[in-house]
């Protein structure tokens, strides 16, 4: 028994840290709920982290979220824990980026969970706590910056974001 549940985590691993591969905001990746030893280590794209991470139940690449949730889910302009933000599709980001809020620090920080966000090292990895500002002339977080910890500060892109997913489903109309 016992070896058949370490074949079967070798084999879990095994698909996440090949999912990496396929970049951020794809879906194509595992969702990573269940599998023993997700960590800060583990490698895996935006889309599957983010999707076990908040309970929404959306498929396809990241910048895809934001329509794919509309009658599904509630969607706001503002965040809150346990929200997702998705950011658009954009040259810099051909498949958008999801992240989960983790906390609301102030009206125009939040702090976000999320994995395979920016190059080098950090790639495929999850990241938490990291911080978000919103720097939209509306104060409407249309317009972000995120950090990066590799230079410990801000970086300069400015990344457009459609809006935050909450996590509860929209209820149907009668």
């Amino acid at each position: 028994m016992t070896s058949v549940f370490h074949a079967s985590r070798r084999r879990w691993l095994g698909l996440i840290a090949l999912s990496a591969l396929a970049g951020c905001g794809t879906s194509r990746a595992p969702t990573p709920s269940g599998v023993p030893g997700m960590g800060p280590d583990m490698q895996l794209s935006c889309v599957p982290y983010a999707r076990a991470r908040s309970g929404i139940e959306l498929r396809g690449d990241a910048w895809q979220w934001w329509d794919a949730a509309a009658g599904r889910y509630t969607r706001a302009r503002r965040p809150s824990p346990g929200s997702v933000i998705v950011l658009a599709r954009t040259r810099r980001l051909p498949t958008g980026h999801v992240a989960v809020v983790s906390r609301v620090v102030s009206a125009r920080e939040i702090r976000v969970d999320h994995a395979n966000w920016a190059s080098g090292a950090a790639r495929g990895r999850i990241a938490q706590d990291q911080p978000v500002i919103d720097v939209s002339p509306g104060n409407d977080w249309t317009q972000i910056r995120v950090w990066y910890p590799r230079i410990n500060d801000y970086g300069n892109t400015v990344f457009a974001a459609h809006g935050f997913i909450l996590p509860r489903m929209q209820m149907a109309a009668r």
